[in-house]
């Protein structure tokens, strides 16, 4: 075992002095072992400096001009897009909140456009990179939802992606809504459920468990509708649909015996 010997220490006998040897060659073994490995890595530097200067010089290139692009291409385009879209957006609150005799025709302006400006269907095509081309595809699957198209509706919305605590699960929800219209009852389920579970709040979930169920037990499957309608009862009893659930609990109930 080596022991801590003070400099200047003078060895006592043979034994000790061939032991003081060995310590000061190794030290230095390891030294020059050091220095080998550091000179070796100078020697690799500077022979590949071309070629590590013109990684360090791509990748300023690459961050600069991702900045660059973000700066003066991405920033005014999202502008743009966002401007040409206020008035499809107009268009649609109108028909949202207008009566059934000009509904589908707003709507078709929504898509299409009036006025000189865009649509949503041509923000989707012209600024396809930007948040409002995103966010348009939520109101063109919603647009056609309400005009009856439900497959335009589903692709549309499935176009979507957002995390919006709101929006991402009203998206998920009106694909099921389309499924159910074309009597495609269990893709109408699944996505009830994926609607459900995609946020939790006051408003959505309580609104696609209660669909969930409905649909399930239209389907024959009580079990599935038991689960969310308990849950509505137990998490959101202050919900509009809490007032429905225990009906439809009774009904599942009975679907059992």
């Amino acid at each position: 075992m080596a022991t801590y010997k003070k400099r200047g220490y003078k060895p006592k006998n043979k034994a000790e002095e061939v032991e003081q040897i060995e310590d000061s060659s190794t030290t230095a073994e390891v030294f020059n072992t050091l220095d080998e490995g550091a000179s070796k890595t100078e020697e690799w530097v500077a022979a590949n400096q071309k070629y590590i200067l013109g990684i360090v010089g791509l990748i300023a290139v690459v961050v600069l001009g991702y900045l660059g692009f973000q700066k003066f291409i991405q920033e005014p385009k999202e502008q743009e897009a966002a401007n040409e879209m206020f008035q499809a957006q107009q268009y649609f609150d109108n028909a949202v909140n207008g009566n059934s005799v000009v509904r589908d025709s707003l709507y078709t302006l929504a898509l299409n456009g009036g006025e000189g400006k865009y649509g949503f269907l041509e923000i989707i095509e012209n600024y396809g990179s930007t948040k409002a081309a995103n966010l348009a595809n939520y109101y063109a699957g919603f647009s056609y939802l309400n005009m009856n198209q439900y497959q335009e509706a589903i692709t549309y919305l499935d176009n979507f992606k957002s995390d919006d605590e709101m929006l991402g699960p009203l998206a998920l929800g009106g694909i099921g809504d389309a499924f159910s219209q074309l009597d495609q009852v269990e893709e109408a389920l699944g996505y009830y459920e994926k609607a459900a579970k995609a946020k939790t709040n006051e408003f959505t979930t309580p609104k696609f468990l209660l669909k969930a169920a409905i649909t399930a037990l239209s389907l024959n499957k009580p079990e599935v509708a038991i689960p969310y309608l308990e849950r509505i009862k137990e998490e959101f009893p202050k919900s509009v649909e809490a007032n429905q659930a225990d009906v439809h609990l009774g009904r599942a109930l009975a679907m059992q015996k």
